[in-house]
């Protein structure tokens, strides 16, 4: 169907393979929208009619539905925390972009977990602590952030007996208590809010840093069901405590195809910034074949919108780094070449490098900023009281006789 979000009442019919009438009765039933088009005519909101044809499918060919739902393709389950559209992306309806400049992480967290900004205080306390002290003996600086921060959600779970305590209040307290430990082991800063913790421990000097680590920690707190969201949501559906959910989603981030892309693309500017000639750096990627990593998103065909506002805020924020300037222009030349856009792991690596953090808090923003995301996700799955487990199709050797 394309890009479309809306159809006419024959292109409808003839997707969905009914004629008008059924089609109508379809619409009187609730199950698909329309509107005026202008005169007596009407259109039909395109998504509707998908989410009617696959579930059409799903009954007429279940083993090809689900074979391809995993690659990029069928939704595999439900979840009212994140809309992904050809050129948008929304918390609970509410725009990512307008939130990341608007709101501070603490209030997209209530937002995504309790879908009430306005419970931050209560989820949120000034005087909530931080790392336990026996906790804080085992961080060693010899580990990357993110490694830094499995071995310390070990511990602190351990020490933390509310954790087995599964309501969607008590998940929203623990992930909160999971953030400050996380924000305080990635930087070693300490603070009443996750941002100016951040800030304090990366780049004490850069005042106004807090706010650009804010909207970057909303931009990366959810996005559907990545390999490390999917992977939070099947630990919680084992009941298993908000600490190993967490560290599920932290294992799967240290991924190449997912957190890892990230290091490809400070790299590729560490690359272009060495030889000074951006187009030559890409375009001798594109003759070996190896691609541009941080360009070209599948779910956004008309560029991340995440990738763009990172991008944006930082240029705003800091006008005379050479950082901004280097991936501007970098971002041009691929836009010339290939015609791609920046994705959030460009944006991420731009702003890091403009605020000068240290070797590898690029992928740490953006795991904590995942981690508001895995604790939703994980109340919604201990809500639904599932266990996620899908079966295999077997193609091995067959049993003899």
């Amino acid at each position: 169907m394309g890009e479309a979000r809306y159809l006419t009442a024959r292109r409808a019919a003839e997707e969905l393979g009914v004629s008008l009438a059924t089609l109508y009765a379809y619409v009187s039933r609730g199950m698909i929208r329309s509107e005026g088009a202008g005169g007596r005519s009407r259109r039909y909101r395109a998504e509707d009619v998908l989410r009617l044809k696959e579930r059409k499918e799903r009954r007429r060919h279940p083993d090809a539905v689900v074979e391809g739902a995993l690659h990029w393709g069928m939704p595999v389950m439900e979840s009212a925390i994140t809309l992904v559209t050809d050129g948008g992306l929304y918390y609970r309806g509410r725009d990512v972009v307008a939130l990341s400049v608007e709101n501070t992480v603490e209030e997209v967290a209530a937002l995504i977990w309790t879908g009430d900004p306005a419970r931050t205080a209560e989820l949120f306390p000034p005087e909530m602590p931080g790392l336990p002290p026996s906790v804080r003996t085992a961080l060693s600086g010899d580990l990357p952030p993110v490694e830094a921060c499995q071995v310390l959600l070990a511990l602190a779970g351990a020490q933390d007996p509310a954790a087995y305590d599964l309501r969607p209040r008590a998940v929203a307290r623990a992930g909160a208590r999971i953030l400050r430990i996380m924000a305080g082991a990635v930087s070693g800063g300490a603070a009443p809010d996750l941002a100016e913790t951040l800030q304090r421990g990366w780049c004490p000097q850069e005042t106004g840093a807090g706010t650009l680590l804010s909207s970057a920690l909303i931009l990366c707190a959810d996005h559907e069901l990545p390999v490390s969201t999917f992977a939070a949501r099947c630990v919680a559906s084992s009941e298993a405590t908000p600490y190993a959910v967490v560290a599920a989603g932290l294992a799967a981030i240290g991924g190449v195809k997912h957190g890892g892309q990230i290091e490809l693309v400070e790299a590729f500017l560490r690359e272009v910034e060495a030889a000074g000639d951006a187009q030559g750096v890409i375009s001798a990627r594109l003759r070996r074949g190896e691609g541009i990593p941080g360009f070209g998103h599948s779910l956004y065909p008309g560029g991340d919108p995440r990738g763009a506002e990172l991008l944006r805020a930082t240029a705003t924020a800091y006008p005379n780094s050479s950082a901004a300037a280097l991936s501007a222009g970098v971002a041009g030349e691929v836009l010339e070449l290939i015609g791609e856009r920046p994705t959030v792991d460009f944006g991420l690596v731009t702003l890091a490098r403009a605020l000068g953090l240290p070797a590898g808090g690029a992928v740490a923003l953006f795991a904590l900023g995942r981690t508001v995301g895995w604790i939703g996700h994980a109340i919604e799955q201990y809500e639904s009281g599932s266990l996620i487990r899908p079966r295999a199709r077997y193609v091995g050797e067959r049993p003899e006789g």
